[in-house]
């Protein structure tokens, strides 16, 4: 399991060095808010460690979002998150298939992740056990849970223990690694390890339970040795 961590900005960034993954997004924009290609540069150019990068929490776009992935691929981030803030399977399956082929076409080794949200039946999007088929079918890399609306509420308020294992067995079985995030906290780290996801993200953990405060470096040494 590989903890991945999102700063907002360059500063915070260097305080987040020690995790597996530093990602890169723009949290007032929402959960997955897209930051700006010079900011995915300066940290690319910080760090031999994996940088990810979120695009955005989509709506029906699917050109919008194809240009925007290969924007963040072209800016160095080695993995490209999208989130899916709408329902309809063959509406994702267009997304998902345009932003998976804008990056594989032009950078074929760099992994795309597809996000649905563990709120998805309060926010009326698609489910994330409807999404990862359609993400496997498309060759996607990950396929991702996340909280859609930050209120300080966590994904294990949604689903439980057994939906988390039973939605990381499903991508297994499809050929997908699993990231699962959403307001996670400190005592979640050993039940995600029964849960064994390979990648779990965290900013309000590590930033002193407000996402909006700055990432410590200190609480990212702890989250790292939790993990490992």
């Amino acid at each position: 399991m590989q903890l991945l961590v999102s700063p907002a900005t360059l500063e915070e960034a260097k305080k987040a060095l020690s995790a597996d993954i530093v990602d890169v997004k723009r949290p007032e924009e929402g959960s997955l808010g897209a930051s700006f290609p010079w900011i995915i540069r300066a940290i690319k150019d910080l760090t031999d460690k994996p940088v990810s990068a979120a695009i955005g929490d989509f709506d029906y776009k699917p050109g919008g979002a194809a240009l925007t992935a290969l924007g963040a691929a072209a800016a160095g981030a080695d993995y490209i998150k999208i989130g899916l803030m709408f329902d309809g399977a063959e509406e994702a399956q267009m997304v998902i298939n345009s932003v998976t082929r804008a990056v594989k076409d032009t950078y074929p080794e760099k992994k795309v992740v597809i996000a649905a949200y563990s709120d998805w039946e309060r926010l009326d999007t698609i489910s994330p056990f409807e999404m990862a088929p359609l993400a496997a079918k498309a060759g996607a890399d990950i396929s991702m849970v996340d909280t859609g609306i930050k209120d300080g509420k966590s994904t294990f308020e949604f689903m439980d223990e057994a939906l988390l294992t039973e939605f990381t067995a499903l991508n297994r079985s499809l050929g997908l690694s699993t990231a699962l995030a959403g307001s996670l906290k400190f005592p979640d780290i050993e039940i995600l390890k029964r849960i064994n996801p390979e990648i779990i993200g965290v900013r309000g953990m590590v930033c002193g339970g407000d996402r909006t405060a700055m990432v410590q470096e200190e609480l990212v040494l702890k989250a790292v040795s939790m993990v490992h």
